[in-house]
């Protein structure tokens, strides 16, 4: 068994790329070794800027020797189809064997592969791998480039160690050729390092001045910046994108701290920060109060005699002219006000269909308005709420958002602040894009609510009703992001919106099919969302439902699943769940409907309908039965008689408690079922031989299930 030793040395690789390069050359190395029959112990992939480097431990020496066996056609087959076979299986005909298959002498193709000396193979699949490799961006170089058959790289590759235990494993790419020879830091190191196998290899790149390991490399960044800055008695803002890029940048990573002149504290520190990090790759510091200091910490790539003086003042320059560029933006920008800006929202369209940004930011203020105003969702100032929607697109088309695209809502709070507005218009411009993932802040002051939800409900109403919707992977408007927001939003802060009314709001109109359409969308979000607390998609599907209709109001479905979930927890859930499912398989096999079907069949008239009162509902019912059963003309049986009066009671106690929307007392009043239903399975022949026994039988069942329905729809619950 040998170590296998594979390094890919070219000029600098994007920092962005290098994870997805180690994935990709584990993948191809896998994909070759498993193809020859090579099986392969523990791999391990790095990356420097200049190099890929994959160590694959105890290869065998070679490989089996194996008798392979292809099946082919039959005797008497066409001379075409046998010879067609011959040319795939690589044989002549002559070498060809018959055997019986089921009765009919078949021609067989035995190859016996000889083992192969691993060596051999990986000089085989080194250039293939090579070849193969998909990088995001790719070029061509030197004279061999006017070809389009020409290598493709992501840089010109210079140079390849392929080394099998101490061996060369000798091959040739686009005339780079293998060998034990590899080169050391750009910088502090000279001439060539020679490669003696796999074990030496980080040890000898260490010596030159190269930690191949990224990871190393990601660990040194992230404690040395964290130390340079506690020297200086300031806190490292933490950044694990950032430490990753800047390992991905150096390979003998060197953090360093400057200054920078206070005078650019003035600008939000958020541009400060995004400056520093977008165009230098510099992580920033916090002073002992929190708030951010005029300091920065760049990675060099050396460690230089002058202890890296001369590095930071470089470092610093180039900052300096960065932040002068985000300081004239800002002060540019605050010359006007945010209204003033505002105008220029009609010259950028929104999309094609649905009109310019001020189209939908009259829209957006309109709706928030009647969120505060009309709906009460939330309670607050409706003038302040359309306000802060006029104006929370404003800063789109600010100098800085232009430059930073990342800080538009934060930069127009901060111009708000800057203007004079009132506190709460600022904070909703600046928080009224939250929450944008599953982890972020959800904003709960009245104003930014009413905004952040009628932007999120417009943008999923707009496109929906122009029926431009997600479809697969592919979301290119974030309706999935505006419907997990709306639904944070809704959650968090206890809000009752029925959709219907929304649009009603929105549109100037009520509209059934876009309402529709918008709650199956939300709901199958809110599955998803649900479906980590435990809460399982099928009690969504349920509890979608309310009076006849798709629910309009997310905020009912998720506390009728949630109910569900813990009462189908318990015991009486789980039997009654058992007995609903027995008694609904009883009436589909009989295809009997019940009275309840029946009404909806004919269309008569449900005396029951006439009654509201709960109570008195109650009192007709049991009238109803006992003129019923005087029809049947005969006595009930005990356990028959148990569950017409555990119905009687259960059914408008559980639709006083839908009413009410307390679904855990409804679970508790269908509770109370599962144990007559279970006597009466027991006791009880449904199927009698009499017609009326039967009929009545069926129709307690049918009572039964439309009971349970009247809370859940318990026909959607698997298993």
């Amino acid at each position: 068994m040998s170590d296998f030793l594979l390094e890919l040395r070219s000029e600098e690789i994007p920092a962005r790329m290098q994870a997805g390069a180690r994935a990709e050359l584990e993948k191809l190395f896998r994909r070759e070794m498993d193809a020859a029959g090579v099986t392969t112990g523990e791999i391990t992939v790095w990356s420097t800027p200049r190099r890929l480097a994959l160590i694959a431990r105890g290869l065998p020496e070679a490989t089996e020797a194996v008798s392979e066996e292809l099946k082919g056609p039959p005797v008497g087959a066409p001379d075409q189809a046998i010879d067609g076979f011959c040319r795939k299986a690589g044989v002549d005909k002559a070498s060809l064997e018959t055997r019986d298959v089921k009765g009919r002498a078949t021609y067989f193709a035995v190859k016996n592969v000889p083992g192969r000396a691993t060596k051999n193979l990986l000089a085989e699949a080194i250039p293939a791998i090579i070849r193969d490799f998909s990088w995001p961006k790719s070029m061509r170089w030197g004279a061999a480039s006017i070809s389009t058959e020409s290598l493709r790289w992501v840089r010109p590759l210079s140079g390849i160690v392929a080394l099998l235990g101490d061996d060369v494993v000798e091959c040739e790419v686009h005339g780079v050729t293998s060998g034990s020879v590899t080169l050391g830091h750009r910088f502090h190191h000279s001439g060539d390092i020679t490669i003696g196998n796999a074990d030496d290899y980080a040890m000898k790149l260490r010596a030159g001045h190269v930690i191949v390991d990224h990871e190393e490399r990601q660990d040194l960044i992230r404690s040395g910046a964290s130390r340079v800055a506690s020297d200086a008695g300031l806190k490292l803002v933490e950044d694990e994108g950032l430490v990753i890029e800047n390992a991905g940048l150096t390979e003998w990573p060197v953090p360093l701290l400057g200054r920078f002149e206070e005078d650019f504290l003035e600008v939000p520190p958020e541009t400060i920060q995004l400056t520093a990090r977008v165009n230098q790759k510099y992580f920033v510091c916090e002073d002992d109060k929190g708030e951010l200091a005029n300091a920065f910490i760049c990675t060099a790539n050396i460690e230089a005699e002058d202890g890296g003086a001369r590095v930071v003042d470089g470092n610093r320059k180039v900052l300096a002219a960065r932040l002068s560029d985000a300081r004239f933006f800002w002060d540019v920008d605050r010359k006007k006000t945010l209204a003033q800006h505002a105008k220029g929202l009609e010259r950028i369209t929104f999309h094609e269909k649905l009109g310019t940004v001020a189209d939908k930011v009259d829209r957006v203020a309109k709706l928030a308005d009647w969120l505060v105003f009309d709906a009460k969702a939330p309670n607050g100032d409706h003038k302040l709420a359309r306000q802060a929607a006029e104006l929370s697109k404003a800063d789109l088309v600010t100098e800085m958002v232009g430059e930073f695209p990342e800080l538009q809502g934060l930069m127009g709070g901060y111009y708000a602040k800057a203007e004079g507005l009132p506190a709460e218009v600022s904070e909703a411009i600046r928080d009224h894009y939250k929450p944008v993932g599953a982890n972020d802040e959800v904003p709960t002051a009245p104003t930014t609510v009413a905004v952040s939800l009628a932007d999120k409900l417009d943008n999923l109403l707009s496109f929906f009703k122009i029926d431009i919707l997600p479809t697969g992977s592919k979301d290119p408007f974030a309706l999935r992001r505006a419907a997990l927001g709306y639904l944070r939003l809704v959650q968090a802060n206890n809000l009752k919106l029925s959709l219907d009314t929304v649009i009603h709001a929105w549109d100037g109109r009520p509209n059934t099919d876009l309402a529709e359409k918008l709650a199956d969308f939300l709901l199958d979000r809110l599955a998803v969302q649900l479906r980590d607390e435990g809460v399982r998609h099928d009690y969504i599907q349920a509890s979608r439902n309310w009076q006849g209709r798709p629910d309009m109001r997310v905020d009912r479905v998720e506390a009728r699943a949630r109910a569900l979930a813990d009462f189908l927890g318990t015991e009486d859930g789980a039997n009654l769940l058992a007995g609903y499912k027995r008694a609904a398989n009883i009436l589909k096999k009989e295809d009997w409907h019940g009275a309840e079907g029946e009404i909806a069949r004919t269309g008569e008239e449900d005396p029951l309908a006439l009654v509201d009162d709960p109570d008195m509902k109650a009192v007709v019912e049991a009238k109803m039965a006992e003129r019923h059963a005087k029809e049947l003309s005969y006595d009930f049986e005990p356990a028959e008689k148990a569950l017409m009066d555990a119905l009687g009671k259960a059914e408008p106690a559980a639709a006083k408690a839908i009413e009410s929307e307390d679904f855990s007392g409804a679970m508790a009043a269908l509770a109370s079922l599962r144990a007559p239903i279970d006597r009466f399975f027991d006791e009880v022949t449904v199927n009698a031989d009499e017609e009326n026994k039967r009929a009545h039988r069926l129709d307690l069942l049918a009572d039964f299930r439309a009971a349970v329905h009247k809370v859940a729809d318990f026909s959607r619950i698997e298993g």
